[in-house]
């Protein structure tokens, strides 16, 4: 079969297949990916293809650049990672199932090269060549996530427990839906089934969320482990909290969620990838992303645990999203069974009802699939725009799924008189009935031949072996814990900032002040600020990395905190554009080395710092005494209040005059980079806004066409209804000629000669000329009419995909802006004397003794 054209927008799901013949038709299957927003379900025994079939469809979605989270129980997906454009036998061979070459009588090698060639041979077979497979596979990024375990890239669920980031007050709802769900998630994996209304566990816990929520603080495990044996709430109702939930039954739910996290098997859920949707749908490079979450290792409690956590995210992700008429992203579910029940309530049912009724405005598509029909609840049915519906076994399958069908009929206005039983008891392996409320009526189709090497599920072994070589560069690595800052405004006294940690073994202490420093900070004038850096190394930290800096044991002789002084500017920048709605303000903390002299600071060589005027400290670190802190003399350039004055006024021109707020801009599709937004979300909105224009634009020119396509339609229908007249009336005369000339002959044998036979004869046969002559005009008006619409139709598939090409190549089409400040919109707060807080370190490297100078300000790169 010759492949249909490629045209982003459509996936090619197969071929139209004759029932009665038993034979596949020359009629591809272009499925329009806009009506994916009206969700999908997908039914089928075992061994009927569906998974062949839903393959196909995320195939093409990877190729239409619609990023996709799939949820995976079995382990079926993992086979969209098994894409071989060159089909070599040895690039299948160890993925081969052995079983399958053993029942086969052959090895693994003859039996390899046997599935490739009948994978090189269905590919043929349906006109898709290896340079498809390519495409695809630099389309989209697959990625295969494995929660609770690292045989995949493990999933970080702390995120899911992270406040949402949006108003509590305008977004309640909203955000009362995800606590509910989450706490669900959360009681079930401890065993405990709370119900949000009448569960003192579940009203405990939602309390909780809520209460760190509505403030925007986040929250993790042993956040709520405390707060369950100390709430933040101290009522309940009426009831005071200890009366409504005593403590010491409060001790006993928190113990159980202590045993979870001391559990080693745990950890895993607490490393990897952080649960953010918009991470899961793109790369950090904006490339689309199709998320398997391989399930099939996990047990009932935790597989319902995470599904919910991640259903709960997405729908929060989806309400976070504009309206669009175009397919944003997929949800596809390959196993519904026991996550959608049609009478019991478990905590993944209400997120997943809740992106069925409104996901459709943000353009995520839900596609469900299940063997039968009965596992999915009714009202999941009746919100399903397409059906594939597959071989059933089960009568009562059949009935659930007619029944569905009806109902969704009834709501859309759909034909009723189809006989959708009969259509369904005829179905075999690869042969699906498909029905769109979008289309003319049912479709019997055969699926296409799947790109992928569909071998089956894959087992957490074969799993880590895919992604070993991925796991390292998409797995973050742990960042380290913060050190201990207390959030104070400089000018405020505060307690001394702690060190983070303490030197694995106490080094001997310095004996005598260091060199160039003293025992107390120099004096100042009272009306120059000082503030001092908070401590984000400690002692032991700065012997790991001066360590890990010499390459090769050291021995430690002595260790000080030392501080010098800098010019810390602390300033803010307003960045204003009303045209496109941009209002930011950038607070920036200015860090500049102060030189000898009266003017030796230099803005443009300053450290942007990664903190907050709220984390400066009024007073140094405290350490050990024996270890300092020890201070360096103040440069005249920044120890008077005239000369801090004189700075500020050089930090106000200098930021006026450097500070630029750099936007990504599409001018074509005025699509334009938030302040903030990172690239991978600007480049999502650009597909997405590019993928409406695209749409928008065929979608008027299939208009424009189809007028004169209608036109010629109804004028070719015509022709062929005269010409089935004509060539009637023709058969009829030309059996009215021979019954003359037979007259003719039988008068001439029986000596009856008559010039009005002869006449009568001769007129017949110039009828019987004229009508073959109509014959052959209608004959070549309907060849005319049939050139002319298979022209229009080129012409029509020519500028789509002029127009799909047009699009596509307009992402990159980005420009760079920049904004610039005000002279009003530069404020400078302060110009302060900074202490800046170094580990002086004497050491001996085997060699010779040496002094090394550890920055403990800041954290090490990398």
């Amino acid at each position: 079969m010759q492949a249909p054209p490629e045209h982003l927008g459509t996936f090619y799901l197969g071929a139209e297949y004759d029932l009665d013949r038993r034979q596949r038709l020359n009629v591809p299957i272009n499925y329009d990916a806009r009506d994916l927003t009206t969700h999908a379900i997908c039914v089928g025994m075992t061994g009927s293809g569906k998974t062949g079939l839903c393959i196909d469809l995320l195939e093409e979605a990877g190729l239409d650049r619609v990023p996709a989270l799939l949820i995976d129980p079995k382990g079926d997906l993992t086979n969209l990672l098994l894409q071989f454009p060159e089909l070599r036998p040895e690039d299948f061979a160890p993925w081969v199932n052995v079983d399958d070459a053993r029942r086969k009588d052959m090895d693994v090698a003859s039996y390899a090269q046997q599935v490739a060639q009948l994978w090189r041979d269905g590919l043929r077979d349906w006109g898709i060549g290896p340079d498809r497979i390519r495409t695809l596979q630099e389309t989209v990024d697959y990625t295969i996530f494995t929660p609770g375990s690292d045989a995949g890239v493990p999933v970080n669920i702390l995120g899911s427990l992270a406040a949402p980031g949006v108003d509590f007050e305008a977004n309640a709802e909203l955000v009362r839906d995800r606590i509910q769900g989450t706490v669900a998630a959360l009681l079930g994996l401890v065993g405990v089934q709370g119900d949000p209304v009448r569960s003192r566990e579940a009203i405990l816990l939602s309390n909780i969320f809520e209460h760190f929520w509505r403030q925007n603080q986040d929250l993790d495990l042993a956040q709520m482990i405390l707060a369950i044996q100390n709430p933040p709430v101290r009522r309940l109702g009426v009831f005071d909290v200890d009366t409504f939930f005593p403590e010491k039954e409060r001790f006993e739910l928190s113990l159980a969620f202590n045993n979870l996290m001391a559990a080693p098997a745990f950890q895993s859920w607490l490393q990897g990838e952080p649960l953010d949707v918009d991470r899961l749908l793109f790369t950090e490079e904006g490339k689309p992303r199709h998320s398997i979450f391989y399930l099939a290792h996990l047990s009932d409690s935790e597989r319902m645990f995470f599904v919910t956590l991640l259903l709960e995210s997405v729908t929060t992700w989806v309400r976070r999203q504009s309206g669009t008429t175009s397919l944003r992203a997929l949800l596809y579910f390959d196993d519904i069974f026991g996550f959608f029940p049609p009478t019991a309530e478990p905590p993944s049912k209400r997120p997943l009802l809740t992106l069925l009724k409104q996901a459709r405005a943000s353009g995520l598509g839900c596609v469900l699939v299940s063997q039968n029909p009965v596992d999915i609840d009714y009202k999941g049915l009746t919100n399903a725009g397409t059906w594939f519906i597959g071989k059933l076994q089960a009568e009562r399958d059949k009935e659930r799924l007619l029944a569905g069908l009806k109902g969704i009929l009834a709501e859309v206005g759909g034909r009723q008189d189809i006989d959708f039983s009969t259509l369904i008891n005829r179905m075999d392996s690869r042969i699906f009935l498909l029905h769109n409320v979008h289309g003319d009526g049912p479709r019997v189709m055969q699926t296409r031949w799947a790109m992928s090497y569909l071998r089956g599920p894959l087992t957490r072994p074969q799993v880590r072996q895919l992604m070993e070589a991925r796991r390292a560069t998409l797995t973050p690595r742990p960042a380290p814990p913060p050190a201990a800052r207390p959030a104070v405004e400089p000018s405020a006294p505060v307690p001394a900032g702690q060190a983070t940690g303490q030197a694995e073994a106490k080094p001997e202490a310095m004996a005598a002040v260091p060199a160039g420093f003293g025992r107390t900070p120099p004096i100042l004038e009272s009306d120059v600020p000082q503030v001092y850096l908070p401590l984000a190394v400690g002692s032991a930290d700065a012997v790991r990395q001066l360590t890990a800096e010499v390459a090769r044991p050291v021995t430690v002789l002595g260790i000080s905190l030392v501080y010098e002084p800098a010019a810390l500017g602390v300033a803010s920048v307003r960045f204003l554009d009303r045209k496109r709605q941009i209002d930011v303000k950038e607070e920036k903390l200015l860090l500049a080395p102060a030189g000898a002299g009266p003017v030796g600071v230099d803005w443009g060589s300053a450290e942007v710092l990664p903190l907050t005027a709220r984390e400066l400290l009024r007073t140094p670190g405290q350490v050990d005494p024996a270890q300092g802190p020890f201070f360096a003399p103040v440069p005249d350039s920044i120890n008077g209040a005239r000369e801090l004055k004189q700075l500020a006024r050089s930090l106000s021109d200098w930021l006026y005059y450097n500070s630029r707020l750099p936007i990504q801009v599409h001018p074509e599709l005025e699509v334009y980079q938030m302040p903030g937004e990172r690239q991978r979300a600007f480049l999502a909105r650009l597909q997405q806004a590019a993928r409406e224009a695209r749409d928008a634009e065929v979608d008027r020119l299939e208009a424009k066409y189809a007028t004169q396509l209608d036109r010629l339609r109804d004028k070719l229908e015509r022709a062929r209804r005269e010409k089935s007249e004509k060539e009637a009336d023709l058969a009829a005369r030309r059996q009215h000629e021979w019954i003359g000339i037979g007259e003719s002959i039988l008068g001439f044998f029986l000596g009856r000669r008559s010039t009005r036979a002869l006449s009568t004869a001769a007129s017949r046969r110039r009828m019987t000329m004229k009508a073959g002559y109509a014959v052959e005009e209608l004959t070549e008006e309907i060849q005319e009419l049939e050139q002319d619409i298979q022209q229009l139709q080129e012409e029509l598939q020519e500028q789509s995909d002029a127009i799909t090409r047009k699009w596509a190549n307009s992402l990159d089409q980005v420009e760079v802006e920049e904004l610039k400040p005000r002279r009003a919109d530069v404020e400078v707060q302060t110009v302060a004397v900074a202490w800046l807080p170094s580990w002086l370190i004497r050491y001996h490297d085997g060699l010779q003794e040496r002094t090394a100078v550890i920055a403990a300000y800041r954290l090490p790169e990398g």
